[in-house]
């Protein structure tokens, strides 16, 4: 095994320029005979349980690679930069994310002896984003590109080869994506896709029987996933045309869709997604499909009904003083949970500390799965210390549902929208829209992955316009204001009248009816509206 990792030390990092086709082809068959064996984890009792599969790699060193059978979400392959979906190694004691490779990947071969693309000496696997033994660093010779990845080398030939682009692995069986063997082309070729019907440069897969042709990519598209926004599993399918369907849009972007290609399908339910849009990270839900069950929302729906007795005093988890039910006229107070102003008359609050929370505050659901996020999310508290809300890119203070794995967090307002919204600045219902590429709101014009779209007439609204307050107080101003959306005249000429500059007409603007005072959002609102400042 000692001669093994100091083989590997080589491989990965540097190696003398002046090795010989005798002592290269050594290298290789040694490796090749000691190749990354995988054993029960007996020698690193402290670092992974007995009967995990582990592997000693030459990227990682210190500790074992541990085999990982579910899905690990949100990692990249350090091997090949690509999304993990599947199998995965990784290392149970560093957590870092240079140690979680593919499976493929990690149990990679150290060397090869015959390539096709260079039969003529071995080739060594390194990483290209270590030292280079020659001092120089060259393109791969199929992609003609440098990226940073495992790749193979030859040091007499200085010839380099990425992993995916020298990839020797057919898929021999039938798959989800078609139903004969599918052959790897050495050819770096331009094809339109039989699966996704893009045209990209690649090296394909060809089937020899019937002449379908898919991109390196696409053949490994799993066959089966969940997503966050729905409640069964999805299943790959090349076209809807066996399938009695009339779906027009993907349920996941609602752009549409072309059916006479790959899409992710639910039978039971009719649910339809992009291909690219359900293996987004943003969208495919961290579950082993092996254990799903038909059960309840996590998330417990408080109601508060008309006649439901409402508590005069209550101990709340976010101050340490109980809040007593108060029934006095508001006067500019901000609710320390929402960050929200206080219009109703009832709301509790604790006098000493100026601490306040809207009734419907106190009734918020301690746990929550959201559309935005694969694990379920916990209510927390904030007061001086500002996250920022991953929906509306706001800076916050005050409750954030939280996820504790990932650090996603989710204001009050955007944790309370829903996949559908009808909003007063539209005529159509708008939809919960998050595709591969940026968005640009309709009025706000800001770039985002999750918008809401209309299936109707294309206009976007992002988290942040949608989550304006409908009310807001000006705190030198005697009435509240409320929300527009359309100029309020037809004169031409639109200014705020706090900070006395023009107002583009297309844009949500605040407004006093009673004085015929507009203002700018942000004029009424400030530039942190979502964040209380406390003495």
């Amino acid at each position: 095994m000692d001669q093994q990792l100091e083989l590997k030390g080589k491989s990965g990092d540097s190696m003398a320029g002046n090795l010989g086709e005798e002592d290269q082809t050594q290298i290789v068959k040694e490796v090749q005979k000691e190749q990354q064996n995988v054993v029960e984890a007996t020698d690193h009792p402290k670092s992974v349980p007995k009967k995990m599969k582990q592997l000693q790699h030459f990227r990682h060193l210190e500790h074992p690679l541990v085999f990982n059978e579910d899905r690990i979400y949100g990692k990249y392959c350090f091997g090949c930069n690509e999304p993990i979906l599947g199998h995965s190694y990784s290392c149970e004691e560093c957590k870092w994310n240079n140690t979680f490779h593919h499976k493929s990947c990690a149990e990679l071969p150290l060397g090869l002896l015959h390539h096709p693309l260079h039969p003529l000496h071995s080739l060594i696997l390194f990483y290209e984003g270590t030292h280079h033994p020659e001092g120089e660093k060259n393109n791969c010779e199929v992609c003609k590109e440098m990226r940073w990845e495992y790749c193979y080398f030859c040091y007499q030939c200085n010839f380099k080869l990425h992993i995916k682009c020298g990839s020797l692995a057919p898929i021999t069986e039938a798959t989800e994506v078609h139903d004969h063997p599918l052959t790897a082309i050495w050819r770096w070729m331009t094809l339109a896709c039989d699966l996704c019907g893009k045209e990209d440069k690649s090296m394909p897969y060809l089937c020899t029987t019937c002449g379908f042709g898919i991109h390196t990519r696409c053949a490994h598209f799993p066959g089966r996933l969940k997503v966050v926004r729905h409640d069964h599993p999805l299943n790959l399918i090349c076209s809807l045309e066996l399938h009695q369907s009339n779906s027009e849009f993907c349920q996941l972007c609602f752009q549409k869709v072309n059916t006479n290609y790959g899409l992710y399908y639910c039978s039971r339910c009719n649910f339809i997604a992009h291909l690219d849009c359900a293996i987004s990270w943003r969208n495919m839900e961290d579950i082993n499909l092996l254990e799903i069950k038909e059960k309840e929302p996590v998330e417990s729906k408080a109601i508060l009904h008309e006649h439901e007795e409402i508590a005069t005093e209550i101990k709340h988890f976010s101050h340490e003083h109980d809040l007593k039910l108060t029934n006095e006229v508001p006067n500019n107070k901000i609710c320390d949970g929402c960050v929200r102003a206080i219009l109703t008359s009832s709301f509790y609050s604790c006098v000493d500390c100026s601490f306040f929370l809207h009734i419907s505050c106190t009734k918020l659901s301690k746990i929550k799965q959201h559309p935005l996020h694969q694990h379920p999310l916990t209510l927390t508290y904030s007061k001086r210390s500002k996250f920022r809300c991953d929906a509306c890119y706001e800076s916050c203070n005050g409750f954030s549902y939280h996820c504790q794995r990932c650090g996603f967090d989710l204001n009050v307002h955007c944790s309370l929208t829903s996949n559908r919204l009808t909003h007063a600045c539209h005529e159509h219902r708008l939809y919960l829209s998050i595709p591969n590429h940026k968005q640009k709101c309709s009025i706000c014009g800001s770039e985002r992955y999750q918008v809401f779209r209309c299936t109707t007439c294309d206009f976007l609204l992002d988290f942040k316009c949608a989550t304006l307050p409908q009310n807001a107080w000006y705190y030198q101003h005697e009435h509240p204001f409320s929300l527009c959306y359309n100029p309020e005249d037809d004169s031409g000429e639109y200014y705020c009248d706090i900070c006395e500059e023009e107002r583009d007409p297309k844009q949500l603007f605040y407004y006093c009816e009673d004085c015929s005072y507009p203002a700018h959002f942000k004029c009424i609102l400030g530039e942190d509206p979502n964040y209380k400042k406390h003495k």
